[in-house]
């Protein structure tokens, strides 16, 4: 028997209701593994969990109902065969009214191979339920360590979220995310609707009734814009954003008029707005719009959500950095290549990085949903930006590999072209979260090495 304990500073209900809600599974699958959550159990007391795994493998683990005692414990064990995995779960009350979290596993697969996975399941689980409780006081207009009072502020009423792009990198973690915490979330998808939760929407004509019943909008969809920058993939980058941004902007507009609509319009946006090459120089929310393609096109996507605002609704466009997850983004294309040995510095390295790790642009999601003192563009960045060496050396040092290598700049340039090599790989920005700062806003992961 392995036996793995952390003690999360939430009442003992708290943290056991955290588990029983859509999105556990999800936010507890550690982001590097080669497997992804494919369906959840319904219940803690008798639902099926499956993990897609390579080569079409499925992981089925089965909740076992005499192993069921709320809010005390839960048992899942594999269900091809329960002799190689049984996991029950404990919750426990300490003394000071935290919650003690023990992981009890029956399995042959040594220890070492299983620590950093329950290792990164408690720290998840206490920070997203610490978000959740500073969520309070966001919502209540204070800073991150409560309203100053000496009174608690009062939780949050659930909200129904309605939400573009959910299937997405940032999309699947926020939903999640949201869940955990006692929120509705209803994923707006192009198709017809497969799941309980699932709404139709068409970019190009919403519904005048697709926002009705939504308390805010989170605005995720558009095409990625890495790529070779050819004329059809910048109007094909264009044409998914200001387009349908304006209308669904406009659609929210219509169904809070109602009385019955959103108040907040979250849109996504990005750093590129700061233009190619900012040089040393620092950028908050309030520097100019920089040079380029992409500086135009967020500058075009972000006037996109006008409608909403001139429906009176709150609105914020999140202009993200790049995203560190080893579960998509830059950092999943580097990683092997970095495990290999045969990383490097992008040309002399001096270009800024403005990074942001994938939970801390959750959490910032979030703070623009609940904080009514947020509005306009808001940078979702790390306070400590890193040049493209500093990177290179906290990537390799991490990995305990060599990065002696320098990718000369001509190899972008044949993958993406000179335009998108300037914009995209070689762009630099050294953007700061000046607003969330102000705020007294709090990072999981501040620094590029966490």
């Amino acid at each position: 028997m392995i036996v793995y304990r952390r003690t999360v500073p939430q009442p003992l209900g708290e943290v056991f209701a955290w588990h029983e809600r859509p999105g556990a599974f999800t936010r507890l699958s550690p982001p590097w593994l080669p497997g992804r959550p494919e369906q959840e159990a319904s219940s803690l007391e008798d639902g099926t969990a499956v993990l897609a795994l390579p080569g079409g493998l499925r992981w089925v683990a089965r909740h076992r109902p005499d192993g069921y005692d709320p809010p005390h414990a839960f048992v899942d064990e594999l269900a091809a065969a329960p002799g190689l995995w049984r996991h029950t779960h404990v919750f426990s009350v300490e003394k000071d009214g935290s919650t003690l979290v023990e992981d009890r596993v029956a399995t042959p697969v040594p220890e070492a191979m299983l620590r950093p996975l329950f290792a990164y399941r408690h720290r998840q689980l206490s920070a997203d339920l610490a978000s959740h409780q500073r969520a309070r006081s966001w919502a209540a207009g204070s800073g991150d360590e409560g309203t100053g009072t000496g009174t608690a502020p009062e939780p949050l009423e659930p909200l129904t979220v309605a939400m573009t792009g959910s299937s997405g990198l940032v999309g699947s973690a926020l939903a999640a995310f949201l869940t955990t915490g006692g929120h509705r979330v209803v994923r707006l998808v192009r198709r017809a609707p497969q799941h309980p939760g699932e709404q139709r929407w068409d970019p190009d004509a919403p519904s005048p009734d697709v926002l009705l019943g939504a308390d805010a909008v989170v605005h995720l969809a558009g095409a990625s814009i890495a790529g070779r920058f050819t004329e059809a993939h910048k109007a094909k980058v264009a044409s998914t954003r200001t387009g349908p941004t304006e209308r669904l902007a406009a659609a929210a507009a219509r169904a809070a008029s109602t009385g019955g609509g959103p108040r907040v319009f979250v849109s996504a946006s990005a750093v590129g707005y700061y233009g190619y090459d900012r040089g040393e120089e620092p950028v908050g929310e309030d520097a100019p719009r920089g040079r380029g393609f992409l500086a135009q096109l967020v500058a075009e996507w972000e006037e996109a959500t006008a409608p909403a605002a001139q429906g009176g609704l709150r609105v914020c466009q999140v202009r993200t950095g790049i995203v560190q997850s080893p579960a998509g983004g830059m950092l999943r294309l580097l990683y092997p290549v970095f495990l290999a040995g045969l990383g490097g510095r992008l040309g002399d390295g001096s270009q800024w990085s403005s990074w942001v790790a994938l939970d801390d642009l959750v959490d910032i999601y979030y703070r623009a949903l609940v904080d009514g003192r947020i509005s306009g563009p808001l940078n979702a960045t790390s306070p400590n930006p890193v040049t493209n060496a500093t990177y290179t050396e906290v990537l390799a040092k991490v990995l305990h590999r060599p990065a002696l290598l320098s990718v000369p700049a001509l190899a972008p340039e044949l993958l993406l072209g000179v335009e998108g090599a300037r914009e995209f790989a070689m762009a630099s920005q050294r953007a700061l979260p000046a607003a969330l700062e102000k705020l007294g806003h709090s990072f999981r992961y501040p620094d590029l090495e966490g």
